[in-house]
């Protein structure tokens, strides 16, 4: 995120990130020691504005998420920002989404894998 500028320039509106020292380790039967992204934390310590119900998260690497799978959405990876940054496409769709979305109350009934095909379903109603 800091080679995309997003914790600097002011036109992004994150809430919050949550980085690799964030990450706790979890034992997993089928993958054993991982590390992953507790969004219970964020949901317990600001349960007035956050909750199962209206919080989702990007991560190219899927098993971040893999407590909070409903709320997970899972990117394709950024390499060499510096290089690529005005090809990629992929945060601008992304926005798209965050708008439609922005309108339900409870996104527990969305399948983040498919958000393209949900997209584009909305934009052509």
């Amino acid at each position: 995120m800091q080679e995309l500028g997003v914790s600097t320039n002011a036109n992004y509106k994150i809430t919050f990130m949550l980085d690799s020292a964030a990450m706790i380790t979890v034992h997993t039967p089928r993958r054993g020691l991982i590390d992953v992204k507790p969004l219970g934390v964020i949901w317990g310590k600001f349960s007035e504005y956050y909750s199962k119900k209206n919080t989702i998260m990007f991560d190219d690497i899927g098993r971040n998420f893999l407590m909070n799978p409903q709320n997970g959405l899972k990117i394709r990876p950024f390499m060499k920002a510096h290089l690529n940054r005005d090809k990629d496409k992929e945060l601008l769709k992304l926005t798209q989404y965050l708008k439609e979305i922005a309108k339900l109350d409870d996104f527990l009934e969305l399948n983040h894998k498919h958000w393209e095909r949900y997209l584009s379903k909305k934009q052509g109603q």
